[in-house]
């Protein structure tokens, strides 16, 4: 038996097959006749689209969102070079939000709001970077690299508003969790913050557990000078 040549998803896209056609044909009824739909008499429709169309759809969604991000990423970073990030988080605002309202479910959406979050940090808006923060935890839940990467902005978010203990406790479920990415980082800030608020012994610990535990850290010399006084 020969064997069924495999086709890409980029030449699906480029030269979409009868399938593909067919989704964009349900597509177009679907929106052409939404009043029936919604009241139950497309309702064979709604099922073929749910099953042949929306997850084409949704993964052209998913690459335009990643895109969009992209545009906002080269926009960012070229203001960023030129004006600050004060200017650059302003101008570039309309275009993450417009990519929060718009992709929010998907992947790239929830990207795009860890990213945002971190632009509005740097610009001095702690209060915007933690409300954004927070909603994406909740997105990352299960994903443990990528928590500790929200955990760790909302820790400096918090310190950015001295809010010294609620930063702590941020990078502690960083340092006591079973993911290595940011452990070191973490144990850094940690004693960075213990000094702050006066919990010498615990400081010290932090540091010391860099110079044992963590000997390709970036952190590792600096924890040396620490430790040593």
């Amino acid at each position: 038996m020969a064997k069924r040549k495999r086709v890409t998803r980029k030449q699906l896209l480029k030269e979409p097959d009868e399938f593909l056609t067919f989704s964009r044909r349900l597509l177009l009824f679907v929106l052409e006749n939404k009043v029936k739909i919604a009241t139950g008499l497309g309702a064979f429709f709604a099922v073929i689209i749910v099953f042949s169309g929306i997850q084409y759809f949704s993964d052209r969604a998913e690459d335009k969102a990643f895109a969009l991000i992209g545009q906002g990423m080269d926009k960012y970073e070229t203001l960023l070079k030129d004006d600050g990030p004060e200017k650059a988080y302003t101008d570039v605002q309309p275009d993450f939000q417009l990519i929060l309202d718009k992709y929010s479910e998907k992947n790239a959406g929830k990207l795009a709001r860890i990213i945002y979050a971190n632009i509005c940090y740097n610009a001095g808006n702690a209060d915007k970077a933690i409300e954004l923060y927070d909603k994406a935890i909740q997105e990352v839940e299960n994903d443990a690299s990528f928590k500790n990467l929200v955990l760790s902005g909302l820790a400096y978010a918090h310190e950015a508003k001295k809010d010294y203990k609620t930063a702590i406790r941020y990078f502690e479920t960083i340092a006591n969790g079973n993911d290595p990415l940011m452990k070191d980082e973490a144990f850094f800030n940690l004693g960075r913050l213990y000094a702050e608020t006066g919990e010498g012994e615990k400081s010290m610990n932090a540091f010391k557990t860099i110079v044992s535990d963590y000997t390709d850290s970036l952190y590792l010399e600096l924890a040396k000078e620490r430790v040593a006084g």
